[in-house]
């Protein structure tokens, strides 16, 4: 839109912007106002009203009112009819419509050449019918006056034909994180349940999420039991003067809806309201545009109508709403036990009891967050001190499953203000430790966790498992020895022979089991994570299991392969542990591993999918605030692109990702940071930065930054160095690496250190470590590692004058690196293979691909030598178009005449 505003400056420009009320059509317009006023333009407003619709030329008047004073410099007779058009002089003749448009268009074209115009209109599908038809002659009558006319209407279509030819910018929903985004911008801006909610009833409407944020700002409750629908002053001024003229009984009906869910079938809510099968009783809100209904079910048009229609009516229709559906729902217990709770007053212990067994049937169908829900507002009924702190509990588990870390810190609160009882304590601060975790703030996170461990263990012995797990994770982000330290000793002192336990997924021996297995990675990964995948031991983590328990050993299975540098079965595993965590109705838990799986994926060279799940992940991670994983997603995404040959990440540099965390805390997230910036410069030909990250990734004693992560950036290390003759400088690193990892480095490790020794150790050894390197099939999962150990491999025998040696190597590098995308690298094997005397096969794709089939066949006439003239007269065009179809494709082909295009073709 600014940028209709700056080529308006010299060039006639004009918008339509479409979209659904509260979209922010207003407000860009608003921006586009301003910024055209600081450009120094005249600016010329007009809204649409209901009452001036029909008024003609009620929306030109408000257009054209700063100009008027200019109309007494034009002809007498354009200046009377202006005049006479807007109420300013005596009606003495009929007005001439040709003539008024004229004057008007004379009028524009007169104040543009003082200074560029720009004219905003908003609400035109209330514009009067006179303005429009005035204004959309004069739209298509700008010819060379530096005017700008950016237009907005509700809807997703032109209001009228008198716009309908203009370019249309049509504002759908927010984008996930976008929404999050603009909630976060709000003051005071809520936070857990409360957050999720107004992301999710506002469904990316940017007026829904300002008003639902200032309704709990104010004080307002969240709504329903369920957490609906809150109460706001503009919501009534927006929506309640269409809902009261409706009809009594479909104003009903309509409240109905509003009180039931969205997936509340259209003969339940009529069944429930006491109404016939008749569905004219619809009817005027479907006419009013305020509902809709398709299928067997009834849509609201806006998240602020549904809001307005429920919050209008009185609280005892709200009450009898409620009732009448609990009534209707008699069957289905879950959403009986909802309503029963939104038409509960104070607290009632058999509506508290309802909502905890329904909050465990949810959790068995893979619920967590309605369970969370329900546990909650089973919490907010109990009438017992006691049973509202356990309810509070679960309800944190559940939360703390589904992923969102700041309603499990307003949980905690709760849990704590109501108990000392150590075991809920522990349950407690199992996920309030992990909400910390997530926000980056591993210290406290490790004392908080330790704090429900000392000076005595919880009675149950999967408490203090599940609590322990936390503080692997903790360990592992943090990176720090101290976090480490107490694991295995903890595991020592667990005995997990009862069964009497609130967490539910670790009642099976075999999920215990599993999370031991997880624990013990995380202290140790190098001594621990390739004994665990064996098939001999027992019980083997290869063995599927059932229900919950089935999530949780996917999940560590996913882990410990990712820790042995299994990288295919570590893909395999997480794709059906997060298949099977989204079933549950959350990525939840799961989301400490989306980096694991991330970075996973751009090493076995499934490049698009890692797209997916790095989309997936910062969305979910911009949702629910968990800041480490954002900033890790932010790190692997630049890493990929700068693979792939994009240099434009070196932004990540002086990105705020850097500040974001204290580093410190988070070595894991560092380490993510420093290949990311080493890859970027590396991409860019910047090798002496590349060495200056990479070096960073380890201690100046080679020991590693980050116990795990550091070691798989040592070929990148080892490159740097030798592209920059500065081998002696990092060989002690990864001298330090080997013994790090000895006895019994994984495969994968083991083919680096052969490839790093290659690049930076005896110049007389480099053939024998480049073969090591290469010879072991199993490096294959690897694509990528694999290529560029050839393509060094190839670059150290051309050197050594041995073309003949390098080239098959050179070429299955090429092939390798081409069908990854990783473009630059396979520009550089290309280049080596051409210098081998072996002319390169161009994987590069077709340079007419962009074009038109005609304007194919323009180009390749014009490359055999023939004139516009002929190609012409072959394709029956003038030679006009020929010329203006070449002018149009030279840009694209990256030419600037005529006689360049045999080249373009030769290179095909």
């Amino acid at each position: 839109m600014l940028d209709a505003i700056a080529r308006g400056r010299s060039t006639p420009r004009a918008l339509l912007v479409t979209g659904e009320a509260g979209s922010g059509k207003t407000s860009l317009l608003d921006v586009a106002a301003e910024h055209a006023r600081e450009t120094g333009a005249q600016v010329l407003t007009a809204r649409g009203f209901d009452g001036e619709s029909e008024q003609s030329f009620a929306a030109l008047h408000q257009l054209l009112l700063p100009l008027i004073p200019g109309a007494a410099d034009l002809p007498g007779h354009l200046r009377e009819v202006l005049e006479t058009a807007f109420g300013l002089a005596p009606i003495t003749r009929p007005a001439e419509p040709m003539v008024l448009r004229v004057a008007v268009l004379t009028l524009l074209a007169e104040a543009s050449r003082r200074r560029p115009v720009v004219m905003l209109g908003d609400d035109v599908q209330l514009f009067d019918r006179d303005s429009l038809d005035v204004l959309g002659f004069v739209l298509r009558r700008f010819a060379a006056e530096p005017v700008t006319v950016l237009l907005a209407a509700r809807g997703l279509t032109a209001p009228d034909p008198a716009v309908a030819h203009l370019p249309v910018l049509s504002l759908g929903p927010l984008t996930v994180q976008a929404a999050a985004r603009l909630l976060d911008a709000q003051p005071d801006s809520p936070t857990g349940r409360a957050r999720t909610e107004v992301l999710d009833q506002a469904d990316g409407n940017p007026l829904a999420i300002i008003e639902l944020c200032r309704s709990v700002r104010s004080g307002s409750p969240l709504g329903q039991a369920d957490g609906r629908l809150p109460r706001t002053q503009r919501i009534q001024e927006m929506f309640a003067a269409q809902l009261r003229a409706l009809p009594a009984v479909t104003q009903r009906m309509v409240l109905y809806a509003a009180a039931s869910s969205d997936q509340e079938d259209l003969q339940t809510l009529m069944s429930a309201a006491g109404v016939d099968a008749d569905l004219s009783v619809w009817a005027s809100a479907e006419e009013a545009g305020l509902i809709t209904i398709a299928g067997r079910q009834v849509g609201f048009r806006h998240p602020l109508v549904r809001a307005g229609a429920y919050q209008s009516a009185p609280a005892h229709l709200r009450q009898q709403a409620h009732a009448d559906l609990a009534a209707a729902h008699k069957d289905d217990p879950a959403r009986q036990a909802w309503h029963l709770a939104a038409a509960c007053i104070g607290q009632d212990e058999s509506v508290a009891a309802t909502l905890e067994d329904t909050a465990e049937l949810v959790e068995q169908r893979g619920g967590f967050y309605a369970a969370a829900r329900a546990l909650e507002r089973s919490a907010e009924c109990s009438p017992a001190p006691e049973d509202r702190a356990r309810r509070y509990a679960k309800a944190l588990r559940a939360a703390n499953n589904a992923g969102d870390t700041f309603w499990v810190r307003e949980l905690y609160a709760k849990v704590t203000a109501l108990t000392e009882d150590r075991d809920l304590l522990g349950v407690a601060v199992n996920g309030a430790g992990l909400a910390l975790s997530m926000s980056g703030h591993q210290r406290e996170a490790f004392q908080l966790l330790m704090g429900a461990l000392e000076p005595d263990l919880p009675q149950d012995a999967r408490t203090t498992l599940a609590v322990t797990a936390v503080i692997g994770a903790v360990a592992f982000q943090s990176g720090l020895p101290e976090v480490r330290r107490p694991l295995v000793p903890l595991l020592d002192a667990i005995e997990t022979g009862t069964v009497s336990t609130p967490y539910s997924e670790l009642v099976a021996d075999e999920a215990v089991n599993a999370l031991r297995a997880v624990i013990l990675c995380e202290a140790d990964p190098v001594a621990n994570a390739p004994a665990l995948l064996s098939r001999t031991r027992r019980p083997s983590l290869l063995e599927p299991l059932t229900g919950i328990a089935e999530m949780i050993r996917l999940q560590t299975l996913g882990a410990v392969a990712w820790w042995a540098d299994e990288s295919d079965l570590c893909v395999d595993t997480f794709r059906r542990a997060f298949a099977m965590l989204r079933s549950y109705g959350a990525i939840g838990t799961g989301a400490i591993a989306l980096s694991a799986m991330g970075s996973a994926l751009i090493d076995v060279g499934r490049w698009a999918e890692a797209d997916e799940l790095l989309d997936e992940a910062a969305t979910l991670a911009a949702v629910q605030k968990m800041k480490h994983i954002e900033v890790d997603i932010e790190a692997l995404r630049v890493t990929l692109q700068a693979l792939r040959g994009d240099s434009t990440g070196a932004g990540i540099l002086t990105d705020p990702a850097w500040t974001a965390l204290d580093l410190e805390e988070n070595t894991a997230t560092h380490a993510r940071l420093l290949r990311a910036a080493g890859t970027v410069a590396a991409a860019a030909g910047d090798h002496d930065g590349a060495l200056r990250h990479f070096r960073r990734l380890f201690h100046h004693d080679g020991t590693p930054l980050h116990y795990f992560l550091s070691q798989a950036s040592i070929v990148d290390l080892a490159a740097a160095a030798q592209r920059t003759g500065r081998q002696t400088e990092v060989e002690p690193v990864v001298a330090a690496v080997r013994t790090a990892l000895r006895p019994h480095p994984t495969t994968r490790m083991t083919l680096l250190l052969h490839h790093a020794t290659a690049l930076v150790g005896d110049p007389a050894q480099a053939e024998h470590h480049f073969r090591l390197a290469l010879v072991n099939p199993a490096g294959d999962q690897w694509p990528l590692a694999r290529a560029q150990a050839r393509l060094h491999y190839a670059q150290w025998l051309r050197r050594r004058r041995r073309p003949l040696d390098a080239r098959p190597i050179l070429a299955s590098a090429m092939e390798a690196f081409s069908r990854l995308g990783a473009a630059a690298l396979a520009d550089e094997a290309r280049a080596e293979l051409r210098a081998s005397g072996v002319a390169a096969p161009s994987d590069r794709p077709d340079p007419l691909a962009e074009l038109t089939a005609q304007q194919q066949q323009i180009v390749r006439m014009a490359a055999q030598g023939l004139g516009n003239k002929e190609i012409g007269e072959r394709l029956q065009l003038s030679p006009r178009t020929i010329g203006s179809h070449l002018y149009q494709v030279y840009p694209k082909l990256g030419v600037s005449s005529r006689h360049q295009l045999r080249d373009v073709l030769a290179a095909q």
